[in-house]
């Protein structure tokens, strides 16, 4: 099987498991809604099988229906071992989908919180410290 045939399966593969909604898959990325193109740019990762997954973000600005696809994602990955380093400026975001959240502010930590210990009102605290 010649490499473009491989990588070509391989995008169908991740299109299909992401459901990643777009017309071909030559369809420039810049034309598909921020869901989708969200959803690319994890396809791409994922192709590399990593064992570490660092998202900055990866919500912003994606409508209800592809944040709750992408957090199902992220579980998924979580769940077959994939270690997620999440970074987010919402907090429903990071108490839903945190097993342990590092707070920081002004570049230092200020505190680690295991998902029980994690609410609100002690992350807001600790990101005033």
């Amino acid at each position: 099987m010649s490499q473009h045939v491989k990588m070509a399966e391989d995008c169908m593969e991740q299109i299909r498991r992401l459901n990643i909604k777009t017309p071909t898959m030559d369809q420039i990325i810049n034309n598909l809604s921020g869901g989708n193109q969200q959803k690319v740019l994890i396809a791409r990762w994922l192709l590399a099988q990593p064992k570490i997954l660092i998202l900055d973000e990866p919500t912003r600005g994606i409508d209800v229906g592809a944040k709750a696809e992408i957090y199902h994602l992220i579980s998924e990955l979580a769940n077959r071992g994939v270690a997620v380093i999440m970074v987010s400026s919402e907090l429903p975001e990071i108490l839903g989908m945190s097993d342990r959240v590092m707070v920081m502010h002004e570049g230092r930590i200020t505190g680690i919180l295991e998902k029980d210990e994690a609410d609100q009102e002690t992350i807001l605290s600790l990101a005033s410290h």
